[in-house]
């Protein structure tokens, strides 16, 4: 089996970042589930028969957050300063937004938008028994900040 198509070595392998210098590093990322009037009706007034989706959801997030290098094979492990969960509701959307910082040598992008991803995938757990056809888009970076290739905005 060849491995070439890996990386020039054929192995794959981290980034070194132990020559890069620590700095101050966020990133926000963002995604969106859609759901029925109905189901959101629910998620507003805690009637989903597993517990609070919002803050069940950002509990995970956050835990997701702190786990990222766990579950993406080439994420360095960070200490992080802050993980903020945030969610905005309209009558069929919960858009997330994930805020993460830290002191480091890497970027926190990877932390933030598996955040997202975590949250977006608790709150449709959460909501499944009552509505299929939930939908989980945009999850993607919005922002980031720190490093040397300096601020990005989308």
């Amino acid at each position: 089996m060849e491995l070439s198509h890996i990386n020039d070595q054929g192995r794959a392998k981290m980034v070194d970042v132990s020559d890069k210098d620590i700095s101050y590093r966020e990133a926000i990322a963002e995604g969106t589930v859609i759901v029925a009037t109905e189901t959101m009706e629910l998620i507003r007034s805690g009637g989903v028969k597993k517990g609070d989706v919002l803050t069940v959801a950002q509990v995970a997030g956050i835990m997701a957050a702190k786990k990222a290098s766990d579950i993406i094979p080439m994420c360095h492990p960070l200490t992080l300063s802050s993980v903020d969960i945030r969610f905005r509701l309209t009558d069929t959307e919960v858009h997330i937004e994930a805020v993460v910082k830290c002191k480091g040598s890497t970027g926190v992008e990877m932390e933030a938008l598996t955040a997202v991803s975590a949250a977006a995938l608790t709150i449709y757990d959460m909501c499944k028994a009552v509505q299929r056809d939930i939908e989980i888009t945009d999850i993607r970076l919005i922002y980031k900040n720190g490093g040397k290739s300096g601020e990005f905005k989308r």
